[in-house]
């Protein structure tokens, strides 16, 4: 099984695409994934672009629909999700819905995804995202046992802070979660927050070995049942995801080589099989 990885265009904003890929392409990194704006076109065209000028790949993400009102989500949604499959993406990563909408509200929003990608071609997963269908590991669950269908993207940083836990007392839950699981971001969380400072340092030593745990149990999965290709988007995030030293509003740390740390652990980790999930 090849296992690709992307880099976040969540960051870099302030970088051409042409200098961004570039640097994207010059770390090693396989591909992008971008949140795409909604009514940017010529943005997307020059990414595209630049995209195929350095060989690499895209996943799309959507992220931006948080209106309210139900009816207008729904259209909102639907605008996004079949905007990005109109650019043909390797797949669609969605935050889905909110967590506050009712069940059947969120429900009806991942079956317009699957219908959208029944109708492209274009894979649609979910991330367990906070604020979103999916922002608890035992909530997510019964989504995951209603449909069948439901595929994730890995994001379980967020249920650690949720949950203000490593997840100990929810092996059930999560042991679904990575069974459903078809692409990875790979940022470490703990009991207070989606983000550690810095995955490096020693005092995230066990948040980190937790994190480790589920990648590895993930990739024994998609192993197991012979995918061709896993994809993996180290996603530690800029301010304010990012803390800051008081009265300064300077970083603790640099995203951009976090996120290729993270990237170089991976590849060395796995370029071994790993024994099954944990």
């Amino acid at each position: 099984m090849k296992i690709q990885f992307y880099c976040p265009r969540w960051g870099s904003e302030h970088l051409s695409w042409e200098l961004f890929t570039q640097k994207v392409k010059q770390s090693g990194y396989d591909g992008v994934e971008f949140n795409f704006p909604l009514g940017n076109q010529a943005e997307v065209d020059v990414l595209l672009q630049a995209l195929q000028h350095r060989g690499l790949e895209l996943i799309g993400l959507h992220g931006d629909t948080v209106t309210p009102d139900f009816s207008r989500h729904r259209e909102e949604f639907q605008a996004r999700l079949s905007r990005i499959a109109a650019v043909r993406p390797r797949f669609i990563n969605s935050h889905t819905g909110r967590d506050w909408f009712l069940p059947e509200q969120n429900k009806e929003l991942l079956a317009l995804a699957k219908e959208i990608s029944a109708r492209t071609g274009v894979p649609i997963y979910h991330e367990t995202h906070r604020s979103k269908f999916s922002f608890a590991a035992s909530v997510t669950a019964q989504f995951l046992k209603d449909d069948p269908d439901l595929r994730l993207v890995a994001d379980f940083s967020h249920w650690c802070n949720v949950s203000e836990s490593l997840l100990e007392d929810q092996a059930t839950s999560l042991a679904l979660a990575i069974e459903r699981s078809d692409h990875i971001h790979a940022r470490v969380g703990h009991s207070q927050g989606p983000q550690v400072t810095d995955p490096r340092a020693p005092e995230w030593a066990q948040a980190l070995a937790a994190h480790l745990r589920w990648w590895d149990s993930i990739v024994a999965c998609h192993r197991a049942r012979g995918t061709p290709v896993l994809t993996v988007t180290p996603e530690f995030g800029p301010l304010p995801y990012m803390p800051s030293l008081p009265h300064t509003n300077v970083p603790v740390a640099n995203q951009w080589e976090i996120n290729v740390h993270m990237m170089n652990l991976l590849k060395a980790r796995w370029s071994q099989p790993v024994e099954g999930a944990s």
